[in-house]
């Protein structure tokens, strides 16, 4: 469980230190996000090899953080509570900010399904 919490949180880390240092305009988490996929995706190779994978302590760590997932959106959501009018003067932005990463969020999820099942059934992509 050590192992996959150290992961995770040297992902994070690793993400939020490019972000700062070259000062790029993504959130340190969604930089370590991919760090994360590169790693599991290296050792998923390297376990076909005989080499142990990381993927089997980074999966119970974040199962365990997924269950209780709610309660890491309580802080943001008493944030929003406490102060309304900022909600209210930006409301425009962030309506427009929800409507369209749902589109963007259904429209690629649409198209990683239908990849992922021609390639299932054997089709060229």
């Amino acid at each position: 469980m050590l192992l996959g919490l150290f992961v995770l949180l040297a992902c994070q880390l690793a993400g939020e230190t490019v972000v700062r240092l070259l000062g790029l305009p993504v959130p340190g988490p969604v930089l370590g996000i991919v760090f994360l996929l590169g790693i599991l995706a290296v050792t998923e190779r390297r376990r076909a090899v005989g080499v142990a994978s990381a993927e089997a302590p980074v999966g119970r760590v974040a199962d365990g953080l997924l269950a209780h997932l709610g309660l890491l959106f309580v802080p943001a959501g008493v944030g929003i509570a406490r102060s309304p009018d900022l909600l209210l003067a930006n409301g425009p932005g962030v309506l427009a900010a929800l409507v369209l990463s749902t589109v963007l969020t259904l429209l690629v999820t649409v198209g990683v399904f239908r990849l992922v099942r021609r390639r299932r059934e054997g089709g060229a992509a």
